[in-house]
């Protein structure tokens, strides 16, 4: 887990960074996410990020189990840590309003059949495209609705579990809502 570490000392870094100056601090600001629905799936979501003009640059750290409703007959337990790290361009200034977005993400993944007589691991390495809307309810608090889009472009295309077969999708929808604040 030293990715933790890492992105608690680029926090701090970029708080240091965004005040050393009046006009700076005003174009550039730190903040951190946490998102629903890995919550909601015996996970967990993380987010730092550091904005400057209309862009946020930001580094996830996730862990999900995916809903059984979701997997394929047969397979359960997809357990998937994911790494990412993403552009996004706010339309309006001060990090509110409509943003879209582009970044790549790691996904280290493990699953079962329902047999759960084994596990298998497998990796991807996604192309993601979202967007949502930032709405800030008291100071720099702030709900954040979204929708992306996540694309396979490398990595296990099929993984051979229990002597069953199991596809990664090559295109898979989200949805969810975030809540943030930033500096």
């Amino acid at each position: 887990m030293r990715v933790l570490p890492l992105l608690f000392s680029l926090l701090l870094v970029m708080s240091t960074y965004g005040q050393d100056a009046e006009v700076q601090a005003k174009k550039t600001t730190v903040g951190f996410e946490l998102d629903a629905v890995p919550y909601l799936f015996e996970g967990y979501y993380g987010s730092v990020w550091v904005g400057h003009d209309h862009f946020r640059y930001r580094a996830v750290i996730t862990k999900i189990e995916t809903p059984s409703f979701i997997l394929e007959d047969g397979f359960t337990n997809n357990e998937m840590k994911v790494y990412a790290a993403i552009v996004d361009y706010f339309f309006k200034p001060g990090f509110e309003g409509w943003w879209i977005g582009p970044g790549l993400e790691y996904w280290d993944a493990t699953i079962q059949t329902d047999a759960k007589l084994e596990t298998a691991a497998y990796n991807n390495t996604i192309f993601t495209l979202g967007g949502g809307y930032v709405w800030k309810f008291h100071k720099n608090f702030y709900l954040n609705p979204w929708a992306a889009v996540h694309l396979r472009i490398a990595g296990d295309k099929e993984v051979r579990v229990d002597q069953s077969l199991y596809e990664t999708p090559l295109l898979i929808p989200e949805i969810s809502l975030k809540l943030g604040w930033h500096f």
